[in-house]
């Protein structure tokens, strides 16, 4: 089997109602994409709490894993990728391949590796969860000091908060300068090490995803900056 590759897009744009358009045509246009493997469209946000006062409006996305980099290149002329880089006044692309991932996205393993292994460079991570709503309040505690240690972590160079729904699907994307970096922040920042050992016994999640990339390209920018 094929390493996927993994392109995530995103763009700011200044009117909100085509893009809501967008957004609900976007799921059935992508039915003829040559070569792809997985799609998701996403809202984004702050990732500060996980409910809709984290939302940004004027920034979305599109996650999509391909067999392999023509499908990909290809898809630059699609009517989906085009309709949103016709309307936006910023684009963000990140390219990567999957180095290691776990777990679920709507009952798929989309970013499985054809085999694990380790990258020297820039590396990404996103996580994906199903919230259990029974449990909600708990989550939505627990996330903020989580975040604090995250927007001053050694290494970040760019964290988007993403999801499918205003609440209870939601992740992150973050992107960083080593595989070191994201490493020392998941496993010995005490507030991410706190939030993974409550993880299980909160039973915050009907479904949850965590994977690991090598970026390949980074191409734009996101607030006017390219991480």
């Amino acid at each position: 089997m094929s390493t996927p590759v993994v392109d995530l897009r995103v763009w700011r744009v200044e009117r909100l109602a085509p893009a809501l358009l967008r957004m609900a045509t976007g799921r059935r246009q992508l039915r003829d994409a040559n070569g792809l493997r997985f799609a998701k469209l996403l809202g984004t946000g702050s990732g500060r709490t996980f409910t809709p006062g984290d939302a940004d409006l004027q920034h979305w996305g599109l996650l999509t894993v391909w067999e392999d980099t023509r499908a990909s290149d290809a898809f630059a002329g699609h009517r989906v990728p085009r309709g949103w880089d016709e309307a936006a006044a910023e684009r963000l692309r990140v390219r990567m391949e999957p180095i290691a991932a776990r777990g679920q996205w709507s009952g798929e393993e989309p970013f499985e590796p054809a085999a694990p292994g380790r990258h020297e460079g820039p590396v990404a991570a996103i996580t994906r969860a199903r919230l259990r709503p029974s449990r909600a309040l708990s989550f939505w505690k627990a996330v903020p000091p989580v975040v604090d240690a995250l927007t001053v972590a050694p290494g970040l160079r760019l964290a988007i908060g993403v999801g499918e729904a205003p609440i209870g699907l939601q992740g992150t994307f973050s992107l960083w300068d080593s595989g070191r970096d994201l490493v020392d922040f998941a496993y010995r920042s005490p507030a991410h090490v706190r939030t993974i050992e409550r993880t299980q016994p909160s039973r915050w999640y009907t479904e949850e995803l965590f994977a690991r990339f090598a970026v390949l390209e980074v191409e734009g920018t996101h607030r006017g900056s390219a991480p």
